[in-house]
């Protein structure tokens, strides 16, 4: 099991090689959630995530002729940007193992810090069996994402920084994949912060450990938007430590996760990945159990597809009542979809999509059914609109 002497070697290791991150109440975020937040923004580090700290610290530790043979290994995103980034910077050949559902982003940016990429697997657990079978053929050096002493360590780093930065604190609470991250910081805080709560989250088709403190679970897996945690097995040495030092365990769903994601965006500034937002996730899910302590959330990461980060925005605009999607049933003559947009208008809404169809699903040759989709200040204004609508046709929420 590592030790605070480990995490504190391997600060001393990295320095100058990864940004020291900053340490940042979130008014916002405390006003949302009724606990006082501090966030510690690793999203802003280089290859935008936590997992720079653990390569950096592993690569630092190889031999010579470890170098020489080059290396490799397996991730869904962010350390293999973090191995690619400090690979390169050591003169090291690094091959990285990637999961097919990799978001395109995380996989640009790793061939950019001249990795080469291999794109092979359909889950975490095919990619790391390739991964392994290439480093046989090849005689690489295997750096594992997270069950080794010398990356638990180098992400442990990151708690000692929020330890000096932030004052006194009730709770961390980190995401769990395959546990690197709070298992490094969990050594730091036992061995610094004796009395502060330990809390980790994982998403529910990747929950391992949803019956912590007892045995392992087999979760069911398949796709989740924090896919940087989309991990089924939990590493061996990180487990040891999590079940020593951290107090519980808490499952998340997806739609909080989102939420999460918006809401730091939103609120906090912030863009996070799905990973980097599941610790807002869990206080949004369980806020007793953090109501009036304070509680530091790591941004572990920021590499979102634009894509997923603009749908998941809009999905969160659409459930809080703010987008409002309309279908009426209106008669089809000249001027009444000026009539429509002047009444939205006249009540404050702003028209995002209109889509008017006449052949196919009216319910009459001399009728049209119009599907609108509306921006609200908020669910109540939005109630206002449909309300007005109301009033001359005949209208239907979707």
């Amino acid at each position: 099991m590592i030790t605070l002497d480990d995490v504190r070697a391997a600060a001393s290791r990295i320095e100058g090689r990864i940004l020291r991150t900053p340490t940042v109440p979130s008014h916002a975020l405390s006003k949302a959630t009724g606990a006082d937040v501090v966030l510690k923004l690793d999203n802003l580090q280089a290859v935008g995530s936590f997992k720079e700290r653990g390569a950096a610290n592993k690569l630092a530790l190889l031999t010579p002729a470890e170098r020489e043979r080059g290396v490799i290994t397996v991730s869904a995103g962010n350390h293999a940007q973090g191995v690619a980034r400090h690979a390169a910077l050591l003169g090291i050949d690094a091959v990285i193992v990637m999961p097919r559902f990799t978001p395109a982003a995380k996989v640009t940016r790793t061939a950019a810090w001249g990795a080469r990429v291999v794109l092979e697997g359909s889950s975490f657990a095919e990619a790391t069996a390739h991964a392994n079978a290439l480093c046989q053929r090849e005689g690489r050096v295997f750096v594992h994402p997270y069950d080794d002493p010398a990356v638990m360590a180098g992400q442990g780093t990151f708690a000692l920084e929020l330890f000096e930065d932030a004052g006194p604190l009730d709770m961390f609470v980190g995401p769990i994949g395959g546990g690197g991250l709070l298992s490094g910081c969990a050594v730091a805080a036992a061995a610094l912060r004796p009395g502060m709560d330990i809390v980790g989250v994982q998403v529910e088709s990747h929950s391992s450990l949803s019956a912590f403190p007892g045995d392992e679970v087999m979760p069911p897996g398949g796709a989740t938007i924090a896919e940087g945690i989309a991990v089924l097995q939990i590493g061996r040495q990180p487990l040891e430590v999590i079940r020593q030092h951290v107090s519980r365990v808490l499952v998340v769903p997806e739609r909080a996760v989102e939420d999460a994601i918006t809401l730091m965006a939103e609120g906090a500034k912030q863009v996070s990945e799905g990973a980097g937002a599941t610790a807002l996730a869990a206080v949004l899910t369980y806020p007793e159990l953090f109501q009036g302590k304070r509680v530091a959330l790591p941004v572990t990461g920021g590499n979102i597809d634009s894509r997923i980060l603009a749908n998941t925005l809009l999905r969160s605009l659409l459930r809080d009542g703010r987008l409002l999607c309309l279908k009426m049933e209106i008669p089809d003559r000249p001027g009444i979809l000026a009539d429509i947009s002047r009444t939205i208008g006249e009540a404050g809404g702003n028209i995002i999509e209109v889509s008017h169809q006449r052949l196919f699903t009216a319910p009459s040759v001399q009728a049209a059914e119009l599907e609108v989709m509306i921006e609200a200040r908020d669910p109540s204004h939005a109630l206002d609109i449909m309300g007005e609508l109301s009033k001359t046709y005949i209208v239907r929420r979707v």
